[in-house]
């Protein structure tokens, strides 16, 4: 998903699941990703309190009312996905998906946005 940098979303769903695949080989532990959905003002707050809730919470602070929805931290060849409802986006916001993993959100993102 990190090799995607731009999703649009069509208006005219009412669920909208994103997958992430890893494809290195090192384990969550040492190298794990995830996907953190957040508006773009909210992305740099998100992830660093995300760092700071740690791997038990899939660094993402618990109950975090900025993210509007998160998935597992995975290892190497292995995949994850979420889902969440496209009502929870608002037309011309902008919003970034990120890996939240210690260090990794600066370059691992990109922007998602509500289509027509």
């Amino acid at each position: 998903l990190f090799n995607i940098k731009s999703v649009v979303v069509p208006k005219s769903c009412t669920r909208f699941a994103m997958t992430l695949k890893h494809t290195g080989k090192m384990p969550k532990s040492s190298m794990g990703h995830n996907i953190v959905l957040t508006t773009t003002a909210d992305a740099n707050a998100a992830a660093a309190d995300g760092m700071k809730a740690g791997v038990a919470a899939e660094y993402v602070k618990p109950g975090d009312p900025r993210v509007i929805g998160f998935s597992k931290v995975i290892g190497g060849g292995e995949s994850t996905t979420f889902d969440f409802e496209v009502a929870k986006l608002k037309p011309g916001t902008e919003y970034t998906y990120l890996c939240s993993f210690p260090g990794h959100s600066v370059i691992m993102r990109g922007v998602l946005k509500l289509g027509s």
